[in-house]
């Protein structure tokens, strides 16, 4: 009895001593490591290219969208190995115009900004490699091939054009006014004086040259002729309706009947 007491205690000492060499010497008996130092880029349709320096069998690749996936206007980027890494560094490149929504990784990271792209630099030791982030990319305007600079000069142009276009016709219009003013003025110098007498027509002459209402008594000294005689023709011209007047204070302002 005491003989197979002491065979007990002499295997439960082994045992002891095989667990606390196994604990000791765990690290060195756990699964392969593997390190990483790698680029990360992601273009604007989600295809995603890993290059640089890594022992893992299947983490370099090129134009790959097996790590991204949209939902609506979300993109998410998820690059996760759950294999331990002793350490890793990584740099993420998102497309331009793009906004980060969230982001976790395994490691630390810190966000930057270069000529419009986010780029999101991380680095960790002893764990598995994981990087997620969700982000969204601003609408553009590229309509079939035309990008919102193209849109923009289009649009300058065609708003000069209609401008232009209104000026032509607005002095087009001016032009046209001044034709048929002329043309009014002439016809009233060559028809409207027919069948008049000589001192009619040199007053309708005179106020036509004179281009403002005139007084009986300017018209008088102007053309050296009789009081009576303007008073008299004028009225004729009024009953013609080639003249008006207009009574301001004592004097009669005539003028040409438009």
């Amino acid at each position: 009895m005491k003989v197979k007491k002491q065979k007990i205690e002499r295997d439960f000492l082994i045992l002891f001593i095989f667990l606390l060499l196994l604990i000791v010497h765990l690290p060195s008996i756990r699964a392969e490591e593997y390190y990483a130092d790698i680029d990360i880029t992601v273009d604007k349709s989600g295809f995603v290219t890993i290059d640089g320096t890594t022992n893992h069998p299947d983490l370099l690749t090129e134009n790959t969208g097996i790590y991204t996936s949209k939902e609506k206007n979300f993109w998410l980027l998820n690059i996760t190995k759950y294999d331990f890494f002793s350490d890793f560094t990584f740099t993420l490149t998102l497309p331009k115009g793009a906004s980060i929504n969230y982001i976790k990784s395994s490691g630390h990271i810190r966000i930057e900004e270069d000529q419009g792209n986010l780029i999101i630099k991380g680095y960790g030791e002893n764990t598995n490699l994981s990087i997620i982030v969700q982000y969204q990319l601003e609408k553009t305007s590229e309509i079939l091939g035309v990008n919102t600079v193209d849109i923009n000069l289009i649009l300058i142009v065609i708003i000069l054009i209609l401008v232009g276009l209104f000026l032509i016709v607005y002095f087009k219009e001016i032009d046209k006014k001044s034709i048929d003013k002329n043309k009014t003025t002439n016809s009233l110098d060559e028809n409207s004086l027919k069948g008049l007498n000589k001192r009619q027509k040199d007053i309708m002459n005179l106020l036509l040259k004179s281009k403002i209402p005139m007084t009986q008594n300017d018209i008088q000294k102007e053309l050296g002729i009789p009081k009576a005689s303007v008073s008299r023709n004028i009225r004729r011209l009024e009953l013609k309706g080639l003249i008006e007047k207009e009574k301001i204070g004592m004097s009669n302002l005539i003028r040409i009947k438009k």
